[in-house]
């Protein structure tokens, strides 16, 4: 009996080891699409939506704590695919400006969004995927 619960505690030990070893080694595709929306956010963004994403009130409309993002998910990734001009509702202030289509690819579309709408307040539980965005026209 003593060597069963021997035996047993051994090969407990060894599974939790195991799973743990594959929690370490096995990537979240969310956090390593932000890690990447980081970089293009900072090459292509920064400079009008700002480092805060607060962007400038009238101008530029913030992405933090932005209702438009959060319920706006499709017209949200049509304006980072292919530029947005005309008036859009963000938190209550109208914004009636224009932003160039910034010649990102759909991955880094999928990768810009899931850095947005998961920083500065935003909360997005379901990761924007390069097939999502591919399949949003113009």
């Amino acid at each position: 009996m003593r060597f069963l619960l021997i035996f047993l505690l051994a090969l407990y030990s060894t599974l939790t080891v195991n799973t743990k070893t594959l929690n370490y080694s096995q990537t979240d595709p969310l956090k390593e699409s932000i890690k990447r929306g980081n970089e293009i956010y900072t090459d292509f963004c920064v400079t009008c939506h700002l480092d805060s994403g607060e962007g400038v009130k009238n101008v530029y409309p913030p992405l933090a704590k932005s209702d438009f993002l959060i319920k706006n998910r499709e017209a949200s990734i049509r304006g980072i695919k292919y530029g947005q001009k005309g008036e859009i509702v963000v938190n209550g202030v109208t914004y009636n400006g224009y932003m160039a289509p910034l010649g990102l690819s759909d991955d880094e579309v999928a990768d810009v969004m899931n850095y947005i709408t998961n920083n500065w307040g935003n909360k997005n539980n379901k990761i924007v995927t390069e097939e999502e965005v591919s399949n949003v026209k113009k």
